[in-house]
């Protein structure tokens, strides 16, 4: 689904970001992206919407992503922002979950019906014609959410999705994140987060792999977490 081959990119001439980076993402994977600060994980994220530049290649389902394919490439991936507030731009909910599908040229029967099913899938239909400056920071996060499956994207991509959340909202946040089907990269500081919603996990320390591999591994290993900068989850500290 997703396909980085030889990738390296930097902000500053001599100062690279990624460097000579090779990793496949399988259709259906939920992976997570984890990393201190500066290793490069947003970076990711950029060049795979097409954001930045760099070297190598980058494929989403068999397509190189490019100036030309961009347009495509963004259908197919959804990108939740770590700062909801930066995604929600329309007055209500409903608005902001219809304008994508309606520009996709649906017809307005067609979008109206696409988000209706999402918000009855997440059980958020008391939200539909709320104001979004009016709902709390849990619900816009998951009308955010709900924005991003109103496109049908094949990939979704998310940014910190529980950073700021409190316990209630950050919980509903995970369950609906594990019941979604579609092929998912996220990245978080949350490493307990990422041990509920992830089969697989992506060090990255210094712009490279540090560690590839099943995330109940990963992340119950001290040793290798603490080389790069981060802790056990909080769940397994005590263990």
């Amino acid at each position: 689904m997703i396909e980085f081959q030889h990738v390296s990119f930097s902000y500053e001439e001599g100062r690279p970001v990624l460097q000579d980076l090779t990793f496949q993402i399988r259709t259906g994977e939920s992976v997570g992206l984890i990393g201190a600060n500066g290793a490069g994980k947003s970076t990711i994220m950029k060049l795979l919407l097409g954001l930045l530049e760099g070297e190598g290649r980058i494929l989403v389902d068999g397509e190189e992503v490019r100036r030309e394919t961009l347009g495509e490439i963004r259908r197919k991936l959804g990108f939740v922002l770590q700062n909801s507030d930066n995604q929600m731009f329309m007055p209500t909910v409903y608005e902001d979950m219809i304008f994508a599908p309606l520009n996709y040229k649906l017809s307005r029967e067609a979008a109206e019906a696409r988000v209706d099913a999402v918000l009855a899938r997440l059980h958020l239909e008391d939200l539909k014609h709320r104001h979004n400056h009016k709902i709390s920071g849990g619900e816009k996060r998951m009308a955010a959410i709900a924005t991003i499956l109103a496109m049908e994207p094949m990939a979704i991509l998310m940014d910190e999705p529980t950073s700021a959340l409190d316990p209630y909202n950050r919980r509903i946040v995970i369950n609906t994140i594990r019941e979604l089907q579609q092929t998912k990269l996220i990245t978080s500081h949350d490493l307990d987060m990422i041990l509920d919603t992830c089969d697989r996990v992506i060090l990255l320390s210094d712009g490279q792999i540090a560690a590839d591999g099943a995330a109940q591994e990963i992340l119950r290993d001290r040793t290798l977490l603490e080389n790069h900068r981060m802790e056990l989850p909080l769940s397994l500290s005590g263990r």
